[in-house]
C-alpha cells in the first residue's frame, strides 16, 4: 500500500486546510467556491458562517464515495441536492480533490469506463471519517440548514447543463467546416432540445 506523510497528519487531525494546493481552491459559477472561499455569498451575508470552510469540502467528498462508490460527476450532483441546488460545485474543484484523495490513500478507483472512473473509499478513508465524525456532521447539517432555506435562486444544475451545452457546441464547430448531413444533424439536436424544453 502506498504511504503518503501528510495523509498521517490527516489522520491525526492536523490542519488539512493547509496542505490544500491553489487548484483546489478555484472558482466557481457564482465567484470563489465556498471550500476556502471568502464569506457571506448564498449561505449568507456578512456576518454569517459560510457553507465550506477551508478544506470541509474534502470530507464532504470522502463522506459520500463512504456512502456510495461515486463518478465525479455523480458526486456534483449528489452535493447540488444535499444544498437544495442553492450550490453546484465545479468539476475544476472536484476533480482535483478526487485526485488528492486518492493520493492521500482516502479513496480508490474500484472500476474504469473510458475515462470515467469509479472511486470508492479506503479503509484509511473509513477511519478518518470515523475519527472526524461529529465535524463531518456538522458540515452535513450545515448544508441540510442550507437546503431549508434556500429557493427561487437559479438553479446551479441548469446553469451548469447550459454551459456544458454551450462548450460542447463550440468545440464541435472549431473542429472545422460541417458538412451538409452534419449541419443538419446539429440543428435536428438543436431543434429537439429547445421543443423539450418547452415541454419540460
Amino acid at each position: 500500500m502506498r504511504c503518503y506523510p501528510f495523509f498521517h497528519a490527516f489522520s491525526r487531525g492536523e490542519d488539512w486546510g493547509r496542505r490544500e494546493p491553489p487548484f483546489a481552491r478555484g472558482f466557481g459559477r457564482r465567484g470563489p467556491d465556498f471550500d476556502g472561499g471568502p464569506k457571506g455569498g448564498p449561505f449568507g451575508g456578512p456576518g454569517r458562517r459560510r457553507m465550506f470552510d477551508q478544506g470541509d469540502l474534502r470530507f464532504v467528498v470522502l463522506k459520500l464515495i463512504a456512502d456510495k462508490p461515486s463518478h465525479g460527476y455523480e458526486i456534483i450532483k449528489a452535493i447540488e441536492e444535499r444544498v437544495g441546488g442553492a450550490y453546484a460545485p465545479s468539476p475544476g474543484v472536484i476533480y482535483p480533490t478526487l485526485t488528492l484523495l486518492e493520493e492521500m490513500g482516502a479513496i480508490a478507483v474500484s472500476q474504469t469506463d473510458g475515462p470515467r472512473k469509479l472511486y470508492a473509499v479506503t479503509p484509511e478513508g473509513e477511519a478518518t471519517l470515523r475519527e472526524k465524525e461529529k465535524e463531518v456532521e456538522a458540515i452535513f447539517a450545515r448544508m441540510e440548514d442550507a437546503r431549508a432555506r434556500h429557493g427561487g435562486g437559479p438553479a446551479p444544475q441548469i446553469l451548469r447543463a447550459m454551459e456544458n451545452f454551450r462548450t460542447a457546441l463550440r468545440l464541435r464547430l472549431s473542429r472545422g467546416p460541417l458538412s451538409a448531413d452534419e449541419v443538419a444533424r446539429l440543428a435536428a439536436i438543436l431543434d429537439e432540445a429547445a421543443k423539450g424544453v418547452e415541454n419540460a
